[in-house]
């Protein structure tokens, strides 16, 4: 194994997140479904940000959050995404070295713009994203710097960027690189539709080429076309070394062999906002995970920092995870 310089680096879409709180009747004017998540061309992200009230513009992505989560709670974390040479892709790249990430992807000088996606949160802390993708679907096997991977303990990878061809090359070609280093591979399989798109390249690519899995409960039942959670939760056994798989209010259940260890949800907080939930999550898991920490200690970690962001508008976190987690655990 080669020397150890990040405790995990993520992949993903590089996006700027545009926040703003929003009531029902403007998603009504706007034709907007209530929890949906839908790709627009960059008029309509033009024309939408027109149409919007005052907003927060902070650096995301559910990669992006991951790398942001593990850096607050004092690991080191790398990110490797694209954004444009352009004043949001300076926004992203700023908020995310801030946070103590370790970013250098090449910006792109032309093409696409930086992406961004309008989340719009109603009263009732549900939110509704509309995203551009822009230049982070630019993201190519050529962005995979070969020595951040070898010396990641985890290289984790979020399930959006499987849509471009670019994207699924970049993801194969840093799994083969990791696996040669002796290095653990994670995918997040990020949205249910995701998986339905992508079903039988997600089962090839995760056995055999993931060690570490992360999904919600949808996606996982989505994922092995069940609607009984047991049966989805079974069948990833010995899939993948680990599986952790989240259930909202529910908490999570974390799969190793035949053993299943049950992490209870944090509902100390009151729910604002559900952005970035599971990416949180996967930051405290992988933090606790690569830092000698036991699967129930890290499963603890993950609840705590998922609370955190729920807390709060935005996907990342406000207080300092580090001293949150010394305070609790």
């Amino acid at each position: 194994m080669t020397h150890t310089r990040f405790d995990t680096t993520c992949i993903g879409n590089a996006i700027v997140d545009v926040i703003s709180k929003v009531d029902d009747a403007f998603l009504e004017r706007e034709q907007l479904v209530k929890n949906s998540m839908n790709l627009i061309d960059e008029a309509r992200a033009e024309e939408l940000y027109g149409h919007m009230g005052a907003a927060v513009e902070i650096s995301g992505g559910s990669a992006g959050n991951t790398a942001a989560g593990v850096a607050s709670l004092g690991g080191s974390s790398n990110y490797i995404g694209k954004v444009k040479d352009d004043q949001l892709g300076a926004i992203f790249a700023h908020d995310i070295r801030a946070l103590g990430v370790n970013f250098e992807t090449t910006k792109a000088a032309d093409g696409p713009a930086t992406a961004r996606s309008f989340i719009l949160v109603t009263p009732d802390a549900h939110r509704t994203m509309n995203t551009y993708l822009g230049a982070c679907v630019e993201l190519s096997p050529e962005d995979i710097n070969p020595e951040e991977i070898a010396s990641s303990q985890v290289t984790y990878m979020e399930g959006y960027l499987w849509d471009p061809e670019g994207g699924k090359a970049a993801f194969r070609k840093a799994a083969d690189i990791s696996h040669e280093a002796g290095q653990r591979v994670s995918l997040t399989l990020s949205d249910s539709f995701c998986v339905d798109r992508y079903r039988n390249e997600f089962k090839e690519f995760i056995n055999g080429g993931v060690d570490i899995l992360f999904a919600n409960e949808d996606e996982i039942k989505s994922l092995y076309q069940t609607d009984d959670l047991a049966a989805a939760i079974d069948a990833v056994r010995g899939q993948v070394e680990l599986a952790c798989v989240t259930r909202s209010a529910e908490g999570s259940v974390i799969i190793e062999g035949d053993t299943s260890i049950e992490i209870a949800a944090d509902t100390s907080i009151e729910v604002v906002d559900t952005t970035g939930a599971g990416d949180l999550y996967a930051a405290g898991f992988l933090y606790g995970f690569t830092n000698g920490r036991s699967l129930a200690e890290s499963g603890a970690i993950a609840s705590i920092a998922a609370a955190e962001v729920i807390s709060h508008v935005g996907a990342r976190p406000e207080k300092d995870l580090k001293e949150l987690i010394k305070a609790r655990l």
